[in-house]
């Protein structure tokens, strides 16, 4: 049985709220879990305490017992400082602009100056 400590969603319709629970890997999202550890509060803002409350020795508790974080869930424990920061990788920018468009904007650029 993978243990995984994930957030399962317990808001109403367009007001988000989660909890932190250990659940088997295989249970649905909002389904059975074995403990609820801790909450989030994505709708109150990012320096108010109670934006994310964790049980810290249930979660060392279950990290002992081989239990593994989703990487959200991950990102709030390293900052509670119960396991290393996750270390998060830049997403592309599909945004951007292209390779021709980059050269144009260096030429235009390059005109300005002069």
């Amino acid at each position: 049985m993978g243990l995984k400590i994930r957030l399962a969603r317990a808001g109403a319709k367009k007001r988000p709220y989660y909890h932190i629970v250990i659940a088997d890997s295989r249970s649905p999202r909002d389904g059975r879990f074995i403990e609820r550890v801790g909450s989030y509060n994505p709708m109150l803002p990012a320096e108010h305490e109670d934006r994310v409350r964790i049980q810290s020795e249930r979660v060392t508790h279950w990290l002992e017992s081989g239990a593994v974080a989703t990487e959200r869930v991950a990102k709030f424990l390293g900052k509670a400082g119960l396991v290393p920061m996750p270390q998060w990788n830049d997403q592309p920018r599909q945004s951007a602009p292209k390779k021709k468009a980059q050269e144009r904007a260096k030429a235009a650029a390059a005109a300005a100056a002069a």
